[in-house]
């Protein structure tokens, strides 16, 4: 349950059959918690989960000769996952669904002429892309960080044409640190030991 405080006045009480209270100080715990059975469905089917707050990444490790029992592994999971989302008055997102193939670059599964497993979500199918956005780092499927780094550049460099028009140099040092610095700082130590080129983009 739930009441608001404001200005000296309280509002009834407010009875939470499910869910979280919209906007609630206390939201992001109760969330977590709400969602900890999650967790429970991921290791019933033996895969690793990463909760965030409106996001969750299952992933497991394979051998390149079983990418089809785990994506078999995956499709169960996911099922599992959706039935309680329904059960609990969530929507399991398809649409927003993807998937990574990772494997090194000497063992990159799309050039070693694999035929990737589609993962068959009911009526969705959804296929192997080559990269993802998590977090805001964007590896790719073999591993490099070239689109990551090619990605912060291109913001870096729009931020600092949009600057171009600031005729006050004090100002425009505060909006290059915002919209400019960060972003090259933002998870930076996944950047360490990359290869020399691709970071001379950045500097």
């Amino acid at each position: 349950m739930f009441r608001v405080k404001f200005s000296g006045s309280t509002s009834s009480i407010i009875y939470i059959a499910c869910s979280v209270p919209q906007g609630s100080v206390l939201g992001p715990l109760l969330f977590i918690v709400y969602t900890a059975d999650l967790a429970d469905i991921a290791e019933k089917h033996g895969v690793s989960l990463h909760a965030f707050a409106d996001d969750t990444h299952v992933y497991l490790h394979c051998r390149r000769t079983n990418t089809t029992s785990a994506a078999v592994q995956l499709e169960r999971c996911i099922a599992d996952v959706g039935h309680w989302m329904s059960a609990n008055r969530l929507k399991l997102n398809t649409d927003k669904t993807e998937l990574l193939w990772v494997g090194s670059v000497t063992v990159s599964l799309s050039k070693q002429g694999c035929c990737l497993p589609v993962l068959q979500l009911g009526p969705d199918s959804i296929a192997d892309c080559d990269h993802v956005c998590l977090l805001g780092v964007t590896p790719s499927s073999d591993l490099s960080l070239d689109r990551h780094i090619s990605t912060v550049s291109a913001s870096g460099f729009y931020w600092l044409r949009q600057l171009q028009r600031s005729l006050d140099i004090e100002s425009a040092a505060t909006l290059v640190h915002a919209f400019v610095s960060s972003r090259a700082d933002y998870c930076n130590a996944v950047l360490a030991g990359s290869p020399k080129v691709p970071m001379d983009r950045l500097q």
